[in-house]
């Protein structure tokens, strides 16, 4: 008897419908062909225990197992489950007539109960596409996959309860969840407030501006300074989530296996912090089980790079892609991925190897031209994609010791928000481009033109600092946010004031003693 079970593959961030067909007939064996890696062909061994461990008996004839199509790699032991219902209806132990409506998935255990899977999300996604009825999925993973609306998703807690539910033996209730609800409940809740910070306040203002445009920055401090404090509560003045956003980005951490047990939508914008000892495919994703990295996890948040110079120079200069086409694309000899990642990169670092180069109360110990060494390790491209580079000095004892709180994030939010809704009615029209740091030449020539006043105050800047060429763009760009932020139509002379004041490291003089 043959019989045909839908689950899926998950491909990049998105799924495929794969058909498992298995086949009952005279002989002995088992045959798992279409393309199964170490993990799917270990399913034997696990559903042949279960089903036995479940109370039904496993045939004692030959089964075939085909999972099509047979040119895309099956991967990871999700398969378990819809093998096991394949063998048990492939031998008559059940009714398989419902079987077509449902796209089924999940490892099994040894004693029968269904273990979590990775990728619910996308592959749920894919069901409704296809227009399936319902999805059964394990109950780890339920609340992730009933996200999506139009489907009847179940949560099977065992191989004998998911029998059980198509000879209407039991009855299974579909998961449902509120999406917008749960989303409008959480979205404006994050761990850490700029209320907390003391002192500061041109930092502060510079990251009102790099969320304001989507811009990258990078803290220059000694240590203790506060850069990861305040890095950390980044998030918490970004505007927030989109749904649809808030679903790409979970569907992309559910690929990954990131979800929490029980845990639906993301409603914050991720916060990535890698260690300076990341490898490259950690970053970028990738491997022999092709996965999500740490830039396609930052999605529609924020990449915090601490220790910016300690990062190999191979780690650093494969992000130079992403940062300029918000996406990564991942070639290897058997598969080609493309990976979302439109994050906005924060990086902080010393000064210099001993840290205290500028401080004001202790003395660098390095030795002469050891600055512009430690400068050197992060190369000129990947520098000129950072439109902030602000210098961080420590907080005096009278604000340190000071009891009155900093200015809220709630507050510093709402008039980023403003100024991204701005923006968003200026690029209305062009798609692909969202904020200020996304421009592209024809748009900045549009949009930031200058007037005398301010063409002099730019022009005095780079001949005097003798900045380089590639300042320039930076500067018109995060002058034109300032002024979104002060609700100007067009860039004053003020704006690039301040515009410049965040170039500290394209200074030819900064470094040299």
């Amino acid at each position: 008897m043959l019989i045909k079970i839908y689950g899926a593959a998950v491909q990049g961030i998105d799924a495929i419908v794969v058909t498992i067909e298995v086949s009952v007939e005279p002989g002995v064996g088992f045959n798992l062909v279409g393309l199964p890696d170490t993990a799917v062909k270990e399913s034997y061994q696990r559903t042949m225990t279960a089903i036995r461990q479940s109370g039904y008996d496993y045939p004692r004839r030959s089964v075939v197992v085909n999972m099509a199509p047979a040119d895309v790699r099956k991967e990871g032991a999700a398969y378990d489950l819809p093998i096991a219902l394949g063998i048990l209806a492939a031998s008559e132990s059940f009714d398989a007539a419902r079987l077509d409506g449902f796209m089924i998935m999940g490892e099994l255990s040894l004693d029968g109960s269904v273990l979590p899977i990775r990728g619910a999300l996308p592959m749920a996604i894919k069901a409704r596409e296809q227009g399936f009825k319902g999805m059964i999925v394990p109950k780890a993973n339920v609340t992730e996959a009933a996200i999506v609306d139009g489907i009847e998703v179940y949560g099977a807690g065992s191989l004998k309860q998911v029998v059980e539910f198509f000879n209407n033996q039991v009855q299974i209730e579909p998961t449902v969840v509120d999406t917008r609800a749960r989303f409008d409940q959480a979205c404006n809740v994050w761990d850490f407030d700029f209320a907390d910070v003391k002192g500061q306040e041109n930092v502060k203002r510079a990251f009102e501006v790099a969320c304001a445009g989507g811009h990258n920055i990078l803290l220059v401090g000694a240590p203790g300074s506060g850069k990861s404090m305040m890095a950390k509560r980044l998030p918490s003045i970004l505007p927030p989530l989109t749904l649809h956003e808030a679903l790409e980005t979970t569907k992309i951490h559910s690929v990954a296996g990131k979800l929490k047990r029980g845990q639906t939508l993301m409603t914050g914008r991720p916060f990535r912090s890698p260690h300076h000892t990341i490898s490259p495919v950690a970053l970028v994703g990738g491997g022999t089980n092709p996965m999500p990295g740490e830039i396609s996890l930052a999605h529609n948040g924020v990449l915090f790079l601490d220790e910016f110079p300690e990062f190999s120079r191979s780690v650093l200069e494969v992000m130079r892609q992403p940062l300029e086409d918000r996406t990564i694309s991942i070639s290897r000899a058997r598969y080609s991925i493309d990976y979302p990642a439109g994050f906005m990169l924060v990086a902080s670092m010393n000064p210099c190897p001993c840290g205290y180069y500028n401080h004001p109360a202790k003395e660098c110990t390095c030795a002469p031209g050891a600055v512009q060494k430690y400068l050197g390790r992060i190369s000129g491209p990947l520098m000129d994609r950072i439109d902030l580079q602000v210098e961080i000095m420590p907080v005096p004892f009278d604000e340190l010791s000071s009891m009155q709180p900093g200015e809220r994030s709630e507050d510093i939010r709402r008039r980023v928000i403003e100024a991204r809704h701005v923006q968003t009615r200026r690029f209305a029209g062009e798609p692909g481009v969202y904020c200020n740091a996304q421009m592209t030449p024809r748009l900045q020539e549009r949009y930031c033109r200058l007037d005398d006043a301010g063409m002099q105050v730019l022009r005095m800047a780079m001949n005097k600092f003798n900045m380089s060429a590639r300042a320039y763009d930076r500067i018109l760009k995060v002058a034109r946010t300032i002024a979104d932020l002060d609700g100007a139509a067009d860039i004053g002379r003020h704006h690039v004031q301040e515009a410049v004041g965040y170039r500290n490291l394209d200074r030819d003089t900064w470094g040299l003693r």
